[in-house]
């Protein structure tokens, strides 16, 4: 079974369409540990939404916050401390795709940050970079710390317009090899996502880990 972790390099990088593509191509479960805000239209209703296969297995989520805030802000604001301890893989023989909520870095608690809860779960991270300015930057950081915590990484999917020096430079500075590169998408629906799952299968399934 593959089992895969979805990090983003920052926020609004794409992870939760990345998610849904990955989880085509695999016809995986999904699941997202933490959802911050926008319960009635979250992260897991969004790829449900944009996925076709029949498959695929939709796990809730250990912590629904109400507020669109770090985790540990949600939390406190409901009086709730998110302890690592409860946060449990959901039980399945399919394949499984787990959306992180927000960067590696970022607090669940007074001591525990998302990479944390990475190094728990212990699966292989997909980490999704976008091009913009501080990009190279925010992906070698985001290796880095995930190489320290000898936390296996699958590889690289590049999200949106590409930046072709960029992303060389990226991949070869890390050694870490590139899953894919989705182009920008002026409209999001289950179509676009079947179509870019198609090109994802095959480097999904025999990739090598770093």
């Amino acid at each position: 079974m593959k089992k895969y972790i979805i990090a983003g390099i920052s926020t609004e990088i794409g992870k939760t369409f990345v998610s849904s593509i990955v989880v085509e191509a695999l016809q995986a479960d999904y699941w997202k540990p933490i959802q911050a805000g926008n319960l009635e239209d979250s992260d897991t209703i969004t790829v449900r939404r944009l996925v076709s296969n029949r498959t695929s297995v939709f796990h809730p989520e250990a912590y629904q916050l109400k507020e669109p805030m770090s985790p540990h802000a949600a939390a406190a604001l409901e009086g709730i401390t998110i302890a690592l301890e409860t946060i449990q893989l959901p039980q399945t023989s399919n394949n499984l795709v787990v959306e992180l909520a927000g960067g590696l870095m970022v607090p669940l608690n007074d001591k525990d940050l998302i990479i944390d809860l990475v190094k728990v779960l212990n699966l292989p991270v997909i980490l999704v970079s976008k091009n913009y300015l501080g990009s190279i930057n925010h992906t070698l950081l985001s290796i880095e710390a995930l190489k320290s915590r000898q936390i296996p990484i699958a590889g690289i999917i590049f999200n949106g317009d590409s930046t072709p020096s960029s992303e060389q430079y990226i991949l070869q500075y890390t050694g870490v090899p590139c899953l894919g590169r989705i182009p920008t998408q002026t409209s999001l629906d289950a179509s676009i996502v079947t179509s870019l799952a198609k090109t994802l299968q095959q480097t999904l399934v025999g990739n090598e880990l770093v």
